[in-house]
């Protein structure tokens, strides 16, 4: 089993300095060799798919909407939302194979049987998504780079937002959730000029999560260590 993070023509193409990080535990091991490549929403790296083919969303869930989280960590907020939703479709990128190694395992054990999962940069799965084909997108405390220089990496740059708008339905509801004040700040400008709309009364509203969360392992480590979560949402207009 490998993955692959790499864009022939994008200055992404070494973002990620670790894809692997931990030793993986046998049983781990076992999901990715058992159960990744059943799960795969079909050819979406560069060397698989060159000419860039879109992806059959119809025929991969049966009709259903369809969800896009980007970056799901150890994947308990996708698992939670493919439980309690069932007549969705969701797809799920990750380029760190410890995260979806425990995203395997979840999925085994809630059998839940309406996710995909992208071992990789979801640039490259943007490049081959229909558009406007995406119900709702979730990115849920994503890497923060801290270092100024290495702000342009972050999700909420034009890079990840312009084609992320170009895959969501007009009315499709975009969720950001981080505890990194900057992070909120930069949200806030960038994601309004890739055309979304803050669905929010004021910032007040931010600071309590939605209804259907549960919370995840990166929230609870921020607020171990003291930090403010936020929770914005936005609607593609």
């Amino acid at each position: 089993m490998t993955t692959s993070n790499k864009h022939p023509q994008a200055p992404w193409r070494n973002f990620y300095g670790r894809v692997k990080g931990k030793t993986l535990k046998q049983s781990q091991e076992a999901y990715l060799e058992e159960d990744l490549a059943a799960l795969s929403p079909g050819a979406i790296e560069w060397e698989d798919n060159p000419d860039r083919s879109p992806l059959d969303l119809q025929a991969m869930f049966g009709g259903k909407p369809v969800w896009l989280e980007i970056g799901f960590g150890g994947g308990e907020h996708m698992v939670h939302q493919a439980v309690n939703n069932p007549d969705v479709g969701i797809i799920g990128c990750e380029p760190y194979i410890n995260g979806v190694a425990m995203l395997l395992g979840k999925i085994r054990k809630a059998e839940a049987g309406n996710i995909k999962v992208h071992p990789g940069d979801v640039r490259n799965l943007f490049d081959v998504l229909p558009e406007a084909s995406i119900d709702k997108a979730f990115l849920l405390y994503p890497d923060p780079w801290p270092k100024k220089r290495h702000h342009r990496r972050r999700a909420v740059t034009p890079e990840y937002l312009q084609p992320l708008s170009r895959a969501l339905k007009p009315g499709a509801e975009f969720r950001v959730a981080t505890d990194i004040p900057d992070y909120v700040r930069q949200t806030m400008i960038e994601v309004p000029k890739a055309g979304f709309e803050w669905l929010a009364e004021g910032p007040s509203d931010w600071r309590e999560p939605w209804q259907d969360w549960i919370s995840t392992r990166y929230e609870q480590k921020a607020l171990r260590e003291g930090r403010v979560p936020h929770y914005m949402t936005f609607r593609k207009r």
